[in-house]
């Protein structure tokens, strides 16, 4: 990785903890250069537009999702065991890092979802994939004889966010000490609700 390879990589890693507190709408260039002590024209050069740092930062965003809970996740055996690993990289995503505002794209929902432009299309793309791999999940589960064939993977995929949600809740907005227990025991309540007796 060259010099201003790094560099941007500073910038964008910066700038999706910086959104998780602030959204996109309070991300700027002028920001970014003052917390990381670099000129306005030489960050403006990495990305020309506000607009094209807000489109650059969910995409990096989107990358270290990837990196960080969905590969890992994949690695631990087929079935529900995947489906545990991908919750819990999902946790331990929103709590890496304490500056931050917790899990980045749950942010970035309350702070687009009410704002057309690229960016909210761009974020709507990214959770679309996010809920269809969900569920996609949920089917090889069924495939694995793991939850009952009757299982709806789109409920359940709709059901796992909606514990994510009322854990970022609870923890950011609350300071709720038993938030992620609560997290945990919704989600086993989940899978219980669909396993098949034989598991």
């Amino acid at each position: 990785m060259g010099k201003g390879e790094t560099t941007r990589d500073t910038i964008l890693r910066h700038a999706v903890g910086l959104a998780s507190r602030v959204g996109l709408s309070g991300l700027s260039i002028g920001r970014l250069a003052q917390e990381l002590d670099l000129s306005k024209s030489g960050l403006f050069s990495h990305f020309h537009s506000k607009e094209a740092l807000q489109i650059q930062v969910l995409e990096y965003g989107a990358a270290r999702f990837v990196e960080n809970v969905v590969k890992p996740a994949l690695e631990a055996p087929r079935g529900i065991p995947r489906i545990q690993a991908l919750f819990d990289r999902w946790l331990a995503w929103s709590q890496s890092d304490p500056s931050s505002g917790g899990c980045f794209f749950v942010a970035m929902v309350t702070d687009l979802d009410d704002r057309p432009g690229p960016s909210r299309d761009l974020l709507v793309k990214l959770q679309r994939s996010w809920m269809g791999f969900v569920a996609e999940l949920v089917q090889s589960v069924v495939r694995e004889g793991q939850f009952r064939p009757d299982t709806d993977p789109d409920q359940f995929a709709n059901d796992m966010y909606g514990v994510m949600l009322a854990y970022h809740h609870a923890s950011r907005l609350l300071d709720d000490p038993a938030a992620e227990v609560r997290a945990r025991r919704a989600l086993a309540a989940l899978v219980d609700a669909s396993r098949t007796p034989a598991t």
